[in-house]
C-alpha cells in the first residue's frame, strides 16, 4: 500500500527535510494525532506528504503493521520581498 503523497512543490526549496523509517513491525496503542503548520514572514509556499508502504495514512489503534517503511518530505520556500532572490540585501560579514 503506497499513498504517493510526497509533494512536487515548491520546486526550488531553501528547506528541504526528508526522514526515512523501516521498520519489522509497528503497533499503536493509540490512533496518532498529527499536524503540519507553516507560518512566518516573509510569505512561503511549502509542501509536505509521505509516501507509505505496508502503513495506511490512517492508522487504526491496537493493529500490528509488519514490513513497514515511510519515506517523509517536508519543502518549504520563502517567497515575498525578504527573499534574497529578490532583494538585495547587505553583504555577509566574514567569521574569524
Amino acid at each position: 500500500m503506497s499513498s504517493g503523497k510526497r509533494p512536487s512543490r515548491p520546486h526550488s526549496a531553501d528547506i528541504d527535510f526528508t526522514a526515512s523509517l523501516e521498520a519489522d513491525e509497528l503497533h499503536f496503542d493509540e490512533s496518532p494525532e498529527t499536524d503540519v503548520r507553516f507560518f512566518g514572514q516573509p510569505g512561503h509556499e511549502s509542501a509536505s506528504g509521505s509516501d507509505r508502504t505496508n502503513l495506511p495514512e490512517k492508522v487504526e489503534r491496537g493493529v500490528t503493521y509488519r514490513n513497514v517503511r515511510v519515506d517523509y518530505r517536508l519543502a518549504n520556500r520563502l517567497t515575498g520581498p525578504a527573499h534574497p532572490d529578490s532583494e538585495p540585501g547587505p553583504a555577509p560579514r566574514p567569521t574569524d
